[in-house]
This record gives C-alpha cells, structure tokens and sequence, in this order.
C-alpha cells in the first residue's frame, strides 16, 4: 500500500535516555488541503513529545521506523474541537502556575515557623508552631521590648553583687537575660565592701576584674589581730599567684554600679528597675516572675530560668528553699575620714568584749569601723544610747591612732546598723528556678566572705549551664540545677563554717574552757607564718576545702590542751583541756551539720554531676 506524502515537523529535544518524539503529518492528495495542512504543521511544532493543535504525538524508537497504520485514522482534529483544547490548555497551565506558587508559600512558611518557635515557649519545656500556639503563648512570643531584645533566656531578680555579675556572665555567653532590679540608683550600705583574694580571683575568671579599678578601691594583704593590747599580723599566702592578686576593700555601692554599667553594656542584656511580687508557677515549675514597673504598671517575664538574687531581705526565697535566719548580733557603722590604720592595706580585727570590731580601708580617705553588738536589741540611736555605748564600752578597746577619729564621728551622729544574718543553704529544687546570693545563703560578715561565695556560685552554675544551649529542655536543666545546689557545697560551705566557727570563738566569755579557746587561737595565730597559713588560706578563700578547715580547727583546740598542761599540769587544768575540746566540736560541728555533712564533705555521693548537655539540645 502507497503511503501518502508526509514531512516530519521539528523533533523535540533529546533528554538522557527517553524517546524522541516527532510530529508527523499525513498530507490529502488534493492541493488545496495539502497546502493547509503544511502551513499548520509549520506552525504546530511538537514541543518535547507532547501533543498540540491539531496534531497527534507518535514516538518513534530508534533507527526511525515508519508503520503503514499510521495513517489509518485521522491525525487532524475538526475546528470545532479547538476552543474546547484551548479551554484545557489554560486549565493545564492555572494548575501549573498555581502549585508552584504554593510550593514558594510554603517554603517561606516553613522558614517562618522555625524563627517563631525559637520564641514562642511551650508549658512543658518545649516550643509550640503559630497554628498550635495559645493566646498565652502568643503574650509570651510578643511581648518583647521595642528595641527588640525577643523573648529572655534568663530572668534575673536583683541587681546586686550576686545578680550584677550573673546578668554579665550569662550575657557574654550568648543568652538574653533580663534583669529586674527594685532600684537601680547607688546602694549605700555598710556591709559587702570587702572581697578576699579567692574572690577576686573568680572575679578575674569571670572577667570582671576592672569593676575594682576607678571606684578608689584599696589593696587588702591581709589582717592584723589585737587583743589586750598586743597585736599580730597575718599576710594572705600570695607567693604563688600574680602581683595583682589580693584582697580589695571599697564602697559596696561603686562596685555594684560599675557591674551593671558592664552588664548593661551587652547587648543582649535587659536591665529593667521594677518590683517582682510573685513567681509564676505552672505544674510545680517556674516560668517568669510578675512584677511592677517604675511606672506603676503591672507585668509579666517569662524565662525557661528564673534566678532569684534579691538578698537578705528577699520575699521570694520561701518559694523556692526552707530559709532559718538566725541574728546573732547586729554591726554599727561608721566611716572614719582622715586617718590611719596601725598597718597600711591590712583588715583589723579587734578581739573586744564583748564581740570583735573591724577596721579596713574602703577608700583612700576613709576607714570603715564596724561593732559587733551581740544580741537582736540595739541600743537606741534617737535617745544617744547607742553613742553612749560606744563611747564608754568600745572607745576605750580601739588602738590609739583610730580613738580620735572614732569619737569625732560618734560626735557627727552618723551612725548606721545592720543586722547580721546567717541562714545555711537548704534549697527545695524547683524546675525553672534558683537561688543565689543573700537570697540563698548566708553567714556572718566577720570575715568577710559573702562575695567569695557569691563569685565563686556564678563561676560553678556558668560552667555548668555552658553546655546546655537549650534551657527549654525542662528535664536536663533541671539536673543542672541539682548538681548545682551540691556543687557549690564544699567552697561555700568551708567560708560559711569558718565564719561561723570564728565568730563563736572571738566573742568574750565568762567560760573557762571558751576563753582559753579564744586564747589558743589568738597565740596559734601569731606564733608565725607556718602556722597561720593554713588559717588565713581558708579565710581568704583560696583554700576552700571542708576537712582542712576541720583539721586546722581542731589543732588550734588541741594546741590550746598542750598550752595548758605544759604551763602547769594539773588536774583542773586537764578538765578545762577536756572541754575545750568539747567546745571546739561543739562550735564547729552543729555548724558543718547545719550545711549537710554528705553534701560539705563528699557532694558526689549525693548527687551525680551533669556533665554534659542533654542528647535533647
């Protein structure tokens, strides 16, 4: 059989391994339909192998082959079917443009549910996508500061040493904290105003170091102890650290100020002046805090940590541990103008009756004196009790170069008081939230040791949270913040109970046993650098370790025993031996018991350490 003419119109292209697709035409005889169907096949060409206008697709393999069946049925459509192919052509192309447009929406969408969720917090911990987020959860995504700070990281209550240095900390490594402090002009107090050399070396790892200089901060060396009008000097053991490395004593107020100017300084620190009223507690967690601003406006911050370092007067501590204040005495303060300490860049501590006075530097104009007064009654200052006291029972213990000035500023009447408070560490671990500072932990001022403690708490939670980039994991962070509570145990812990112990034992006595104990300790002390340096390591906070406190105490005790019997041995001297001994234990281990024997000398024990973050981060 004869095939008719036929031209082949132009091939689509190839692709790989498919099939070549041609349009083939079959021409009539006649001319007038030739002639028109060859003006329409030049103007339908086959576009990769699909059918078009008029034309129907045939795949021919290769080598090209040719059937004689093709042409037994029409290959070009009637007009009338063109309009109906047209219709389906747009409606192929609609389809077309409208699903790639929704794989673009939906691509930005994705991108813009994962900024989202890193802001909008979910009740358990987690995060919650805009469709799955409710009308709280939303408040929480949106309520960011103007300046775009976004949702905190951490919420930070107080201001002070402990919250000024922690809102630095964690701001250097990256998280967004904010910070609501009651008042955010200068403090003025009379306590916190020494940091000992331990401390200051936290300070240093923290990177903190400069807040001690343009504030007229004084260099501390160490301590010279006076009693009935004989005196020794203690120097802190430095030999082994940088020239830099000491003790510094300064206005409380300047160095606090001088923290927040550096933490404010980031910029993903928020530094806010309002009152926190209350935590916000959901299922037994802490999510934010609700508090009042400057303005008198009611809010709420949420944070997956909330720490609370608003001091010794904090209401918010009950939430969060069983607090046992105890006030075993008050100090009064006065600032010294225009004179000299008996040893230049040295604390002085004077064992008076009935309890110590200190004296140190905290500028170069000025000396702080402080008066222990026993008991929780102060004489009145309003009636001229208090400055009758202190004229009549402690003017006359002070050295001599300080009398004048002592009474000079007795005379001006400014007189101020602080209660001294000591309140061991019992925490009650709440998910979402910590204690820190005064808030948590406290003990009496007479060494000196608050910010040690403070400094060297921010040092051990900093190292240990630095891990864990997703505080939102409720599960591991809670376990940091138990390994936490034990962590800090053994440095805090030896500062508190030295504190304590020394306390008990520098006040006056009309017992024998405790005055000899008071003795021993003041003659231990002064026989010399090899026997004091265990002592001072422990006071400066450079050798917080628990049970070489324990030893160095109950040798001064048993030194105190060998003091007695060597003078002149006899039997009641050996009773007093005896209860001195019975003292020492009786000082010292209600207080190490007080701070938890297994969490003060074997913390591992009692909880294991967290080391790394969660598989969860």
């Amino acid at each position: 059989m004869e095939l008719p003419p036929y031209n082949l119109s132009q091939p689509s292209r190839a692709y790989g391994n498919h099939l070549i697709s041609f349009g083939i035409n079959c021409l009539p005889t006649t001319a007038s339909r030739h002639d028109e169907t060859r003006r329409q096949a030049r103007r339908l060409a086959l576009p990769r192998g699909r059918a078009r206008r008029g034309e129907r697709e045939i795949s021919i393999p290769s080598p090209l082959s040719l059937s004689s069946s093709s042409g037994s049925r029409p290959l070009i459509r009637s007009k009338k079917e063109k309009p109906k192919e047209k219709g389906m052509e747009m409606v192929v192309m609609g389809t077309f443009l409208a699903s790639l447009l929704a794989l673009v929406l939906l691509y930005v969408l994705r991108r813009g549910n994962r900024d989202v969720r890193a802001k909008v917090p979910r009740k358990d911990g987690g995060y919650v996508t805009p469709r799955d987020a409710s009308p709280r959860d939303s408040a929480i995504r949106d309520r960011s500061p103007e300046n775009g700070f976004g949702a905190a990281d951490v919420i930070i209550v107080g201001a002070g040493v402990a919250g000024a240095a922690l809102a630095h900390t964690f701001g250097k490594d990256g998280r967004r904290v904010h910070v609501i402090e009651r008042d955010l002009t200068e403090p003025d107090r009379i306590v916190g105003e020494v940091l000992q050399p331990g401390g200051y070396l936290k300070l240093i790892e923290l990177g903190l170091e400069d807040c001690v200089e343009e504030i007229d901060a004084q260099r501390v060396l160490g301590y010279a102890l006076f009693k009935d009008g004989k005196y020794t000097r203690l120097s802190y053991p430095l030999e082994k650290f940088h020239s830099d490395v000491a003790g510094r004593s300064f206005h409380n107020g300047r160095f606090i100020q001088r923290m927040r100017e550096k933490a404010a300084a980031l910029p993903n620190v928020r530094l806010e002046q309002g009152t926190v009223t209350s935590l916000i507690e959901e299922n037994g967690a802490i999510k934010g805090v609700h508090y009042r601003t400057k303005t008198g406006q009611e809010l709420e911050a949420f944070a997956p940590l909330t720490i609370v370092c608003d001091g010794c007067f904090s209401n918010l501590c009950r939430s969060l541990c069983k607090p046992k204040v105890d006030v075993p005495s008050h100090f009064v303060g006065l600032a010294l103008e225009n004179c000299e300490l008996p040893f230049a860049n040295h604390g002085h501590v004077i064992l008076a009756d009935p309890s110590p006075i200190l004296f140190y530097p905290i500028s170069s104009t000025e000396v702080r004196c402080l008066v222990d007064v026993p008991g929780q009654k102060l004489p009145s200052i309003a009636n001229g009790e208090m400055a009758k006291y202190l004229k009549s029972v402690v003017a006359p213990q002070i050295p001599p170069q300080l009398h004048d000035a002592f009474i000079a500023e007795i005379d001006k009447g400014n007189i101020r008081t602080m209660p001294n408070r000591s309140m061991p560490a019992d925490p009650q671990p709440t998910p979402g939230a910590l204690l820190l500072g005064d808030a948590f932990n406290m003990r009496h001022p007479l060494t000196g040791g608050g910010m040690t403690v403070a400094m060297s708490d921010i040092v051990i939670l900093r190292d240990l949270l630095k891990p864990l980039r997703n505080l939102h994991n409720a599960t591991a962070l809670c376990q940091h913040l138990k390994s936490f509570y034990t962590l800090r145990k053994p440095a805090a812990s030896t500062i508190n109970t030295l504190a304590g112990a020394l306390y008990k034992v520098f006040c006056a006595s009309s017992d024998e046993a405790r005055k000899e104990m008071r003795q021993a300790c003041f003659d231990y002390l002064s026989l010399g650098v090899v026997f004091s340096k265990g002592p001072i390591a422990l006071l400066s906070g450079l050798n917080p370790r628990p049970l070489s406190l324990v030893l160095n105490f109950f040798v001064v005790a048993i030194y105190g025993v060998g003091r007695l019997l060597l003078l002149i041995p006899s039997p009641k001297r050996l009773w007093i031996g005896v209860r001195l001994i019975s003292v020492a234990s009786g000082i010292i281990f209600p207080i190490v018991r007080a701070e938890g024997v297994g969490q003060v000398f074997f913390p591992r024990t009692v909880l294991s350490f967290c080391r790394g973050p969660s598989s969860d981060n």
